[in-house]
């Protein structure tokens, strides 16, 4: 067993991904075993049961619950690949909730006013949201290359500016003032839910799930398929090398910012553009571009990576639903979220705990590299 044990390592540290994936891993460990300590302290007769629910969140109540957990884990996929697209690019885009903030209104207010498209009124409102989330992204993108302005500072400002500015805008343009809120979209411009609603009988799923999918699918073969993925990680991984070679950065630089914005465009029309939910006139930043970060670290910045722990999030969502079943409060979900958030926010230092241990064991030399790799 001791052999099998040293080979299965040996195996790991072999894969420059293996040990980020285990660091992962170990995150969402971490956050569960510490809803679990503290679910055994509030309800210690409960706890095992509740745990259960939360680990098995989607399939409490079969399709319905399920579908739930798409619908619920779709908004984060894109803002998680708004994320992580730049995070692959070098480029740290902490401003995907202004992003999806200019991306959903844009798109409710096309729903609103845009009925004589017809059958493509949804396509454009979704393409107008993600138009609008990458004319946002752009311009930290543009004060990077050209004023060397860091993208974190401009694109954490530009997330206040797009929470006032959707308060302005929905009052002066569509303002529902009987219910105080945002007019409704037309029911041509709501994602369609095509056949899934026969399939996840009772749920709000809809074709944002297929959007998710084509998205992630289109992502990862720009970035390990393409010449132009690999200028956009070569300016990344270091501009000045990338320039030498004849390559672009600036271009690159404002390329990819605007691409991360057009993603994070897309997750807020897919979330507004749905019966029963409402922009609101109020100065509250929405919080699934800040949870896209953690999900962009969970899934190693790699878009089938960030997918699955999207889906995962969603899950976790529903788990917290049902979890009122045994006289918990829902918000141990949120606790246990924080948690892992802060475990993949240290994801360097669990790498470097993974690699310690199986050079331990191993006795080789597991060595990081520049960009959170191990090689």
């Amino acid at each position: 067993m001791t052999g099998v044990w040293r080979t299965l390592l040996k195996r790991i540290a072999d894969r420059p991904t293996s040990i980020s994936a285990l660091s992962s891993v170990l995150a969402i460990v971490s956050g569960l075993l510490v809803g679990l300590v503290i679910m055994l302290v509030v309800n210690p007769s409960d706890a095992l049961p509740g745990f259960v629910t939360i680990l098995f969140g989607a399939f409490n109540a079969g399709m319905t619950s399920l579908g739930n957990t798409l619908y619920f884990g779709v908004p984060i996929v894109l803002t998680g690949l708004s994320v992580a697209f730049a995070f692959r690019t070098g480029l740290f885009n902490i401003g995907a909730t202004g992003q999806l903030t200019m991306g959903a209104f844009t798109a409710v207010y096309i729903g609103v006013n845009w009925g004589f498209l017809g059958p493509l009124h949804w396509v454009v409102a979704l393409l107008g949201g993600m138009l609008a989330g990458a004319v946002w992204g752009s311009i930290p993108g543009f004060l990077k290359a050209f004023r060397n302005v860091h993208e974190v500072v401009a694109s954490i400002m530009l997330n206040y500016v797009a929470m006032y500015m959707n308060t302005m805008l929905i009052k002066q343009l569509i303002y529902n003032q009987q219910y105080a809120r945002a007019l409704s979209p037309q029911p041509s411009a709501l994602i369609p839910t095509w056949f899934l609603d026969d399939i996840f009988v009772g749920s709000s799923i809809n074709a944002g799930i297929f959007i998710a999918i084509a998205l992630t699918v289109v992502l990862h073969i720009i970035l390990n398929y393409t010449v132009f993925g690999y200028e956009l990680k070569s300016v990344g991984f270091n501009k000045d090398a990338a320039k030498y070679a004849g390559m672009n950065e600036k271009r690159n630089v404002v390329l990819s910012m605007t691409i991360s914005g057009a993603l994070s465009g897309a997750a807020g029309a897919i979330m507004f553009l749905v019966a029963g939910r409402h922009l609101e006139p109020v100065n509250q930043l929405l919080q699934e571009g800040f949870t896209g970060i953690a999900i962009a670290l969970l899934g190693l910045s790699a878009p089938i990576g960030v997918f699955l722990a999207g889906i995962f999030y969603g899950n976790l969502e529903q788990g917290g639903y049902y979890l009122q079943l045994f006289d918990f409060m829902p918000e141990i979900i949120d606790i246990i979220i924080a948690v892992i958030i802060y475990f993949s926010a240290l994801s360097l230092f669990l790498q470097k705990f993974v690699a310690g241990y199986i050079r331990r064991r191993t006795g080789e030399e597991v060595e990081l590299q520049e960009g959170s790799e191990i090689k």
